[in-house]
């Protein structure tokens, strides 16, 4: 058999470890995730706590300290995600759930705002459990099962990105901010243990030299499926983030009561978050019956629209149940989005391709925001509503026409 008929037999059947692996990386992606969120709500304290006295200055501290992470990551994932393709994929999990252990926990002794900025840096560079686990579970279950399993990943992601700032507001009053860090660093640290030693993975001398020899994108025959998945996924980061910072402002606007702002402004968040938690497995076991093509560009096609109405509301409770749907309708695309790069591309190239992935979301989560605020500070918040929309339509259309149209490509999509 070819290489590509080698690989094409190992999705289809999938590890024999691959549904006690989804378990462990579930448990470790929610731990690793949680903990890395806890800091949101006392960041800009502790940011003070470290010597920067001027309110301006803590907000900028705290930006400059919570970006940090997401730059880092995004200039290495594809770096781990190549040296996971030659020394596997759980090596990858090890590494950075020790490396999270210890950055995490060394923020709680932090002594100046370098060392949290810099330590912050390298939980980005040293990081991306959850980003690994995707990598892991895409390349080892079932291609049938596949969408379905990381639907279930993501949800216990974006779960965890939901319950964090909740424990980070509470620990802090009982155990204090930098105990606060050490409970986050035992936290990871049981998920290291986990990870060692309850993850299986076959060894694969042929994918590993097929890696070396392959150089990741030179291995795949028509990138053009990769390649708009790129821009989807870059695409979902930036209309989930764009809208970010100007909720408060926009409830602001439609609530009467000025010190209820705050507290709906949260529950608008965070109805996209559950919209999306509660849709994702099943979007994603969709997708494996129908094929992850049109679930992507109905999805993107259903949020845009979704936008629309949005620019518009006249009360909380509408922009709250908006924004729950609009989260169920984009819950299923990071599943596909990884299930048709993990389908079209050979074994032996997956890690480092899934990791351009990665860091073309957390181009999109980093734009998004920039983008954002400009044109609602400049044009109006109404512009940024109506422009992210044409922007999801546009992806949809853009995903429709380049899917595979030969059948027993679609197929294997």
């Amino acid at each position: 058999m070819t290489d590509t008929e080698l690989d094409a037999a190992s999705v289809s059947a999938g590890s024999i470890y691959w549904k006690r692996n989804l378990a462990i990386s579930l448990i470790g992606s929610f731990t690793t995730i949680v903990a890395m969120t806890l800091l949101l709500p006392f960041l800009p304290l502790y940011v003070e706590e470290l010597g920067v006295s001027d309110h301006a200055a803590i907000v900028q501290w705290s930006g400059i300290a919570y970006g940090a992470t997401f730059l880092a990551a995004a200039l290495v994932a594809p770096l781990w995600g190549r040296l996971g393709d030659i020394y596997g994929r759980k090596l990858m999990l090890v590494r950075a759930s020790l490396g999270m252990t210890l950055a995490i926990s060394l923020m709680g002794m932090a002594g100046n705002i370098w060392q949290l900025v810099a330590l912050r840096l390298f939980v980005g560079l040293a990081g991306g459990y959850s980003s690994g686990s995707m990598v892991l579970v895409a390349t080892q279950t079932p291609k049938d099962r596949s969408a379905w399993a990381l639907g279930l990943l993501s949800s216990g992601i974006m779960a965890g990105n939901l319950v964090g700032p909740l424990i980070g507001g509470a620990l802090p009053p009982l155990i204090g901010i930098r105990g606060t860090f050490l409970a986050a660093g035992a936290m990871i640290f049981l998920a290291f243990l986990a990870t060692t030693f309850l993850i299986k993975e076959e060894k694969s001398p042929a994918r590993k030299q097929a890696a070396k020899a392959s150089g990741g994108w030179k291995s795949i025959a028509d990138k053009r499926p990769v390649i708009a998945m790129l821009a989807t996924g870059m695409l979902l980061m930036f209309a989930n983030m764009s809208i970010e910072p100007i909720i408060t402002v926009y409830v602001a606007q439609i609530v009467p009561a000025a010190d209820a702002v705050t507290i709906i402004s949260g529950i608008v968040m965070s109805a996209a978050a559950l919209g999306s938690i509660l849709s994702a497995s099943w979007l994603g076991k969709l997708a494996d019956r129908i094929g992850h093509w049109p679930v992507i560009s109905g999805a993107l096609a259903v949020a845009g629209l979704l936008l629309i109405p949005q620019a518009f509301v006249t009360s909380a409770w509408q922009l709250i149940i908006l924004r729950f749907l609009m989260g169920a309708a984009l819950g299923g695309l990071l599943p596909c989005i990884a299930a048709v790069i993990r389908h079209s591309v050979p074994d032996s190239a997956a890690g480092s391709i899934l990791g351009f992935s990665i860091s073309s979301q957390y181009v999109g989560q980093v734009a998004g925001p920039i983008l954002g605020g400009f044109v609602g500070g400049h044009i109006g918040m109404r512009a940024v509503f109506l422009g992210t929309s044409v922007l999801l339509v546009a992806g949809a259309a853009y995903a429709w026409l380049v899917r595979p149209t030969d059948k027993q490509t679609s197929h294997l999509d």
